[in-house]
């Protein structure tokens, strides 16, 4: 049952749109609290000695542009190996930006006390939104509401939390693979 679910979540040899979308998500909201994100994604690739999948940053912007919702959308059918490498970084910059992440989703418990904080980050994240993403799809646009997209930030920035545990790579594809 299990293979068949990972064949079916994969499309035999390639990773599903769904997962390509929740994880280019979960970078973007990376990218919103770190200002130098890609140098940052860049630079934990070779940390991590993904040099041979994730040689410089285009590449990185190349495998993101597989996410059908970006403007730049390129359907190159990411590999495994390309994902699980996208999915290593974003585990390695959530325990680089975990206070920042915790200190986002506090602000938003108490908005009387913290809203600069919630307000600053969901401004850069609707930029980044409106920056790189097709404003035509409904999708989108439901990210750029405000009343809509707090739920999903919040998701997010608890998803990226859970992943500074030792299992936290795990936990991150295992979310992704909707397992």
């Amino acid at each position: 049952m299990l293979i068949r679910t990972i064949k079916v979540l994969t499309r035999g040899n390639q990773v599903s749109r769904k997962s390509i979308e929740k994880l280019d998500l979960l970078l973007l909201i990376l990218e919103t609290i770190d200002l130098n994100g890609i140098q940052s994604f860049y630079s934990l690739s070779n940390k991590l000695n993904l040099n041979n999948v994730l040689p410089n940053k285009v590449t990185i912007w190349k495998l993101r542009n597989n996410n059908p919702l970006r403007k730049s959308y390129v359907g190159n059918n990411i590999k495994h190996y390309e994902f699980d490498a996208l999915i290593r970084i974003s585990v390695e910059m959530s325990k680089y930006l975990y206070p920042y992440i915790r200190e986002i989703l506090k602000s938003k418990e108490d908005l009387e006390v913290n809203s600069v904080i919630w307000n600053d980050f969901n401004i850069r994240f609707i930029e980044l939104i409106k920056e790189r993403f097709n404003l035509d799809s409904i999708r989108v646009k439901k990210l750029l509401n405000q009343a809509e997209n707090e739920e999903i930030i919040i998701k997010s920035l608890l998803t990226l939390s859970f992943c500074i545990s030792n299992q936290g790579y795990q936990k991150l594809k295992n979310f992704l693979y909707d397992f």
